[in-house]
């Protein structure tokens, strides 16, 4: 029994470790691709290539959950000879729940004390500081996000939630909530909730703009391509000298000698200013013009497929995601509970699909880490295409190898909001498969077996203990459930005004991101080279 606890646990955690090295070269490669050339740190950069990583490995976990908790059970409902023990399986779940509280925790310390501390600590880069100095003034300003995490973290062990009922308290809410299992928590647990709970109520947010901005145009901008580098190339030449034309006229204006006035001077200066943009424009698209680019062109039907591919994807999560709400609308428990949905009734495709796929480990994990891989690129694209912004006021553009550290710090800030709202989304994407992976149970007196859900109790089934953690908190403080079932239909409406915006829009330059007019002290050879 022993050699089949260590291979299923091997099995278990050893794809894990694959794809925790998957995920430092990803976030390595896409950090660096982005950071600017000239003004990066190697300290900034490592700080936000572990953020990332961080973030990524916390999703990956999911799939290791849902396969654990599966393989205790036989196809036939019946446990594992392995998992028979309840000493066993209380021993597995809780390696899993450490690992969980150990990465949200990271998340935590990246969130509040590293970023921040790093963006303050480029910040105070100049000529004549020294580290120490640097490291001072970081902490200064630092110490604002200790205090919000720290009077955040008081708030949850303090805070009053709705007290476990017992079955002669509260028949009728005990046999809502009975299902759920451990309800029990410690004021450290309770802490954590609310902290990540808020988090991932950010990152919902986070979703809207980015993400389902994202999934809109990353399909859109494959199938629609760039704009011809020959065409744009001439009509940058013919801007150019309608330009200089219209400086020439201004000057001949005072061919005799007559001082220009303030008007025309600025009109001048802002022309000159327009000529030197697209002058810079012009080397970009003639750099641009090469026999690569023209073999490019060979690989244009590939990118249409593969957008036509990603349209598909983006459908098929939207058609879940609508058809989990709807049957929380019509089947779950309500806001007071969180909107727990304590069986599926109506079908869910991407669930379908992975509860199947899991019966053929690692083929759900695959498919499980491509829909977060998809999801994640997606609010990539988003991030890529609107900017890091303050309400009004854009504060970094985010362009390869061109984004400055401040901005690949606050862009990993907000990838780490959105990698928690991702979690949410999965949760209520899969609902079947986050939860209970490809467990049955066998009902009384018969052999007949059916999937697991809410509403049997552990003898029968084991939750995963993601699923564990969202219902429990949900049903404790039941305002960040019902916040998250709100916020995923206002995420589907998003998505559909992604689509008209990303429609609406013009084809990108070739040189898109490239050159802008804000750049500056930007010599030839870079300009070129980027």
């Amino acid at each position: 029994m022993t050699a089949s606890i260590h291979s299923v646990l091997a099995a278990g955690w050893i794809p894990f470790v694959i794809v925790i090295v998957l995920v430092l070269l990803f976030s390595s490669i896409y950090i660096k691709y982005y950071t600017s050339k000239h003004d990066s740190e190697w300290s900034t950069t490592i700080c936000a290539i572990l953020a990332l990583s961080v973030t990524l490995m916390t999703t990956a976990l999911i799939p290791v959950d849902v396969f654990l908790v599966s393989f205790m059970k036989n196809s036939d409902g019946t446990f594992s000879e392995w998992a028979v023990s309840n000493e066993t399986r209380h021993s597995v779940e809780q390696s899993v729940l450490i690992g969980y509280y150990t990465m949200y925790g990271l998340i935590t310390f990246c969130m509040f004390l590293l970023l921040p501390f790093m963006y303050f600590f480029y910040e105070e880069r100049e000529d004549d500081a020294t580290c120490k100095s640097r490291c001072c003034g970081a902490l200064k300003y630092s110490i604002v996000f200790l205090i919000v995490i720290f009077v955040l973290l008081l708030i949850g062990a303090l805070v009053h939630t709705k007290k476990v009922p017992t079955k002669n308290q509260n028949a009728t809410e005990w046999q809502k909530v009975e299902a759920l299992f451990d309800m029990e928590s410690n004021w450290i647990e309770n802490s954590l909730s609310l902290v990540i709970s808020i988090l991932s109520l950010i990152g919902m947010l986070a979703l809207f703009t980015y993400t389902a901005y994202g999934m809109a145009i990353l399909p859109i901008d494959l199938i629609r391509g760039n704009r011809n580098v020959r065409r744009e190339r001439l009509e940058v030449q013919s801007r150019r000298s309608d330009n200089r034309d219209r400086i020439q006229a201004i000057k001949n204006k005072y061919s005799g000698g007559r001082s220009m006035s303030s008007r025309d001077a600025a009109r001048v200066s802002d022309l000159e200013e327009s000529g030197a943009l697209m002058e810079r424009q012009e080397r970009h698209l003639e750099a641009r013009d090469t026999c690569c680019q023209k073999c490019w062109l060979v690989l244009r039907p590939f990118a249409v497929v593969f957008g036509i591919l990603l349209i598909l994807v983006a459908i098929l999560v939207f058609l879940s995601l609508l058809l989990t709400n709807i049957d929380k609308t019509m089947n779950s428990l309500g806001p007071k509970l969180g909107y727990a949905l304590p069986k599926s009734t109506l079908p869910n495709p991407v669930d379908i699909v992975l509860v199947f796929c899991q019966k053929a480990f690692p083929l759900d994990y695959i498919l499980f880490a491509a829909l977060v891989l998809y999801l994640v690129i997606s609010s990539m694209a988003g991030i890529r295409n609107i900017g890091i912004w303050f309400f009004c006021l854009r504060m970094y553009k985010i362009r390869p190898r061109r984004t400055r550290p401040q901005g690949i710090l606050m862009m990993c800030m907000i990838l780490m909001f959105i990698q928690l709202g991702i979690n949410i989304i999965l949760y209520e994407l899969t609902p079947q498969y986050s939860s209970y992976g490809s467990q049955h149970f066998q009902e009384s007196n018969s052999t007949k077996t059916e999937k697991c859900s809410t509403n049997q109790g552990e003898e029968e089934c084991i939750i995963t203990r993601m699923s564990l953690l969202l219902t429990r908190f949900f049903y404790k403080m039941w305002f960040f459930g019902a916040a998250y079932y709100w916020c995923t239909w206002a995420f589907l409406l998003f998505i559909l005004i992604g689509f008209l915006v990303a429609i609406c829009k013009k084809s990108k330059s070739s040189i898109d991101g490239e050159v802008e007019s804000d750049d500056i002290d930007d010599s030839d050879e870079e300009l070129i080279q980027g």
